[in-house]
């Protein structure tokens, strides 16, 4: 089992929309069982006593236009203990692997990573929040993934079952 937890400043747009162009990715790729993906925000902005709030409505939209539903996502917290619980974790931009860092207090399994590190063009993913390009940053997580499954299968950590 592969557990990826995908991290951005609110787990509202960038990070769930990761957790769920990966789920719907390897979904298609049969290779859904292999997974456990989820994702979380680096502050409580987002989250108001112990419930988060639902993933950002442009990015419910985007999502449906390509087929994939997010309607049960609400925002989590991460937390120290998801560095013991996950084998990736996953962040959209500079500032949250700062703040991935912090709040694992450290990285000695080098566990933690940028997604766009997977892609030819290493950087932050594009925040929608402030572009407000919504398909912009959809078009940057789908290559994160895209180049992600293919790292993950380097590695040889996918089957051979594979449809791909």
């Amino acid at each position: 089992m592969i557990r990826v937890l995908f991290v951005c400043h609110g787990n509202i747009c960038r990070s769930p929309m990761a957790e769920y162009i990966l789920r719907d990715k390897v979904r298609t790729l049969g290779l859904d069982k292999l997974f456990q993906i989820s994702s979380a925000a680096t502050t409580t902005e987002e989250i108001w006593g112990e419930v988060g709030n639902p993933v950002y409505p442009p990015v419910k939209k985007i999502l449906a236009e390509h087929g994939i539903s997010c309607s049960e996502k609400r925002a989590v917290l991460m937390t120290k203990n998801d560095y013991k619980t996950h084998d990736l974790i996953i962040g959209m931009d500079s500032e949250n692997l700062h703040d991935m860092l912090r709040i694992c207090g450290g990285d000695p399994d080098n566990k933690i990573s940028l997604l766009m590190d997977y892609t030819d063009t290493p950087g932050d993913v594009a925040d929608p929040w402030f572009t407000r390009d919504f398909q912009k940053t959809y078009d940057d997580i789908e290559k994160g993934i895209s180049g992600l499954i293919d790292h993950l299968r380097k590695k040889g950590l996918l089957n051979q079952q594979e449809n791909y």
